[in-house]
């Protein structure tokens, strides 16, 4: 069991509390000095303090010097301060200087029980994902722990040490070119450039001079020769982003490159001998492309020789919090800030968000909310996020919609770990097809209908 220090030189009330706390083991301290050999030895997850401590008990000044020294100490423990009816205002100085909660005198077993509840599974995640933060794996730029994302980064680390064509599939967002960046950075390659170029950024009349480069003379304003991103990463690693969006004409010569390893730039004749490895990305179907012949199916089947389904983030469990705190290090290190993590409701918030810009929606919200957090810690309301249980963590008790919910992830999560196949999908939810489809259709779950 957890365990939780008690802080409070009323004997009545530590009585009280041991047996409210009974599936946690708890330990009591009267003072500040004793609360931090308490805190030392015990190591607790969550800490109720009374801010009433002798040799001050009418006032808040000792309680707060404790806070301080625990919070300095343990910064990741959880601190709930107990008040008095009428001492808001030390309360909120409290919450302010780092405090998880507060909770105002007379106590209530089963309010109190549920706060600490509600703090010790929260510092148990941290834990977890602390570890997972300093574990180092193979594929190190990939944070996540859920099953979706393991098993995509053990298939990534599978082929690093190839080069065979890789094709990763995703939503915008979902961190291809990080992937991209960490198979090259496990490769026999990695010691050579790596060069990305985004299809769709670059108008179409351009695109073939910045991938094959151009002699002198080739264009007017061609005034030397100049290498493309296909010699530049010679040796290295082309990633081409976007790639579904490469017009159909040079689509063909990209092909030639795949195929026979050589290129001529615009405006030369000279076949020029290239060695690198390719890594593809998109958004689009491609598969659905070559029906409809916007895409060549020869350069598919070349440029997918292993195709990787990246999951959106609304498939990865828990690993918003995991991502969300490793950027809040980042960004409070880029901006000099000092938030120390996030509010239980900002986390339940981020956990029910669908995350339709995926991570990279995710960087946004969390940097304007590390500049613009008035507190220590972020709110849901800074992160432009609503808690659709209005900041409380307790789950809808309506059964239809916590059935509802679970079915729609289940579903999601089978879809991808199938890498979209149906059959497979039905299979791992123990379900006929037909039976599938019915729930697809019920739960108007589009993106998995359309094969997004």
């Amino acid at each position: 069991m957890d365990k939780i220090l008690v802080v409070d030189d009323d004997l009545g009330i530590q009585k009280q509390l041991k047996w409210s706390f009974n599936d946690h083991e708890v330990v009591f301290a009267e003072d500040r000095q004793s609360a931090i050999a308490q805190l030392r030895r015990h190591e607790p997850s969550v800490v109720t303090l009374d801010l009433g401590l002798p040799p001050d008990p009418a006032n808040a000044s000792e309680g707060l010097k404790a806070l301080d020294e625990i919070l300095a100490l343990a910064p990741q423990t959880k601190v709930i301060v107990v008040t008095g009816n009428n001492d808001k205002e030390n309360a909120l100085k409290a919450i302010a200087s780092g405090a998880y909660d507060f909770y105002q005198k007379p106590i209530d077993s089963d309010t109190i029980q549920i706060l600490v509840n509600r703090a010790s599974n929260l510092y148990e995640l941290e834990k977890e994902n602390r570890q997972l933060a300093k574990s180092s794996s193979s594929m190190s730029k990939i944070i996540g722990n859920s099953e979706s994302i393991q098993q995509v980064s053990r298939k990534a680390e599978k082929i690093a040490q190839t080069d065979i064509s890789t094709l990763l599939l995703g939503e915008s967002g979902t961190g291809k070119e990080v992937f991209a960046r960490s198979i090259h950075d496990h490769s026999l390659r990695s010691d050579k450039a790596f060069v990305a170029i985004n299809c769709a950024s670059i108008p179409e009349n351009l695109l073939e001079s910045e991938l094959f480069g151009y002699e002198k003379g080739a264009f007017t304003g061609a005034n030397k020769t100049t290498l493309g991103k296909i010699e530049t990463a010679q040796g290295g690693t082309l990633f081409l982003d976007e790639i579904g969006d490469m017009p159909l004409g040079l689509q063909a010569k990209m092909l030639r490159f795949l195929q026979e390893r050589v290129i001529e730039r615009v405006g030369g004749r000279n076949e020029i001998p290239v060695d690198i490895r390719v890594i593809c990305a998109t958004h689009r179907d491609l598969q659905a492309m070559v029906v409809e012949q916007t895409f060549r199916e020869d350069l598919f089947y070349r440029v997918g020789e292993i195709c990787i389904n990246i999951p959106p983030l609304r498939d990865r469990d828990n690993d918003v919090v995991l991502l969300a705190r490793t950027f809040l290090n980042q960004y409070n290190e880029e901006f000099n800030t000092k938030v120390k993590g996030f509010s239980d409701g900002a986390i339940q918030a981020m956990l029910q968000h669908p995350w339709k810009g995926n991570i990279r929606e995710l960087q946004n919200k969390l940097k304007s909310a590390v500049i613009l957090a008035e507190g220590s810690s972020i709110q849901a309301d800074d992160l432009g996020l609503i808690c659709k249980d209005e900041g409380t963590v307790s789950e809808s008790l309506n059964l239809r919609e916590v059935r509802e919910l679970a079915e729609s992830r289940a579903i999601r999560r089978a879809y991808h770990q199938s890498e979209k196949n149906m059959s497979r999908t039905a299979e791992l939810l123990g379900v006929t097809r037909p039976t599938l489809y019915s729930l697809i259709d019920k739960y108007h779950l589009d993106d998995v209908k359309t094969g997004a």
